[in-house]
Parts: C-alpha cells; structure tokens; sequence
C-alpha cells in the first residue's frame, strides 16, 4: 500500500467518524466543518454537468457514480483536505471534490415521490389558499430565495413562488435560510 493511499485510508476513518456524529437526528448537534469552518452537515449544489462521485476522498480512489445534473442539491456529511463526502437525495454517498461543488442552495421537488402524474402547487404567497403560478413535477430542481415557517420561496425558470418545505429535498426540517 503506497503512503498516498494509505494516507487516503486513515482520512476515510477519521471523517466517516466525523459524519456519523453529524447525522441528522442523530443526539449530537450540528458541527463545524474540520476544513471549511461551516457547518456539517449541509446543502449544497453541484458546479457542473459532470461530477465524479468517487469510493474515498482522492482521485486513486475508484469513481462509484458521476452526477450529470449541475444544480442538483447534495449534503455534505464531511470534509478531509479538498474533499466533502455527499449524499444525495437517493441515499448515493460518496466523495467529491470541494470546487465542482457551490453554495447556491437548491432543491428537489419531492423525488420520493412515487406516484405517477403527482404535480405540486408553487404558489404565489405563502398559503395553501394563495394562487397557483407554476405546477411542478417530482423531480424538478428549484432555486431556493429563502425559507421560513414551513415554506420556502423559491425560483423556477424565472417563476417564482412559495411551495411547503416538507415537499422539498434540499432544506431540513423548519431550517430558516435567508
């Protein structure tokens, strides 16, 4: 075992640590990042169309899966040297290099959902009773303004409006995002 991949392999153990005590709902509070300062976990967005989702965090390490949706929301559950160990919202874990990722949060419109044709109101206020400007399918990748009391404000294809927060996959449970 070359020292590099070695190296590699004590990383791996020490932020596969770190993410467990950063899983949410797990008893221990959100914490900062070892390399960032930010916190861990949290959102963000894939930079470009291609993105390798790699088994460790170097480029040794076998490619498992490659993203080719930029915009697509990840969490990251933990960092070593210039990589961030994602999920995303398949379950799909792995490493990616810090720059293919951005701070722009975005987020999925409900991709559990199972039911074919299922459609989800972006509203023109904050309120189920407020009018409907866009419908939007599972799937869809939203721009988020901001979140607050249960919903967010967010942007597609120059739309805007409001949706409920727990139609979303990209912002945690009440999270506020200004």
């Amino acid at each position: 075992m070359t020292v590099q991949r070695m190296r590699g392999a004590l990383g791996l153990l020490l932020v596969a640590g770190l993410a467990l005590l950063a899983l949410p709902g797990s008893a221990q509070e959100v914490a900062n990042g070892p390399v960032s300062g930010l916190p861990l976990p949290r959102y963000v967005s894939l930079k470009s169309d291609r993105v390798n989702l790699r088994e460790g965090p170097s480029k040794e390490h076998r490619t498992s899966w490659v993203f080719q949706r930029a915009g697509l929301p990840v969490e990251i559950t933990a960092e070593f040297e210039t990589w961030r160990r994602v999920r995303d919202a398949d379950g799909t874990e792995g490493w990616v290099l810090h720059s293919l990722l951005s701070g722009r949060r975005t987020v999925l419109v409900s991709p559990w959902s199972k039911n074919k044709g299922e459609t989800f109101s972006l509203r023109e206020a904050a309120s189920e009773g407020a009018t409907v400007v866009a419908t939007l399918e599972p799937g869809v990748i939203a721009n988020v303004q901001s979140c607050q009391n249960a919903w967010c404000r967010v942007t597609v294809s120059k739309i805007v409006g409001y949706i409920k927060q727990d139609r979303l996959w990209g912002v945690y449970p009440n999270e506020t995002v200004q």
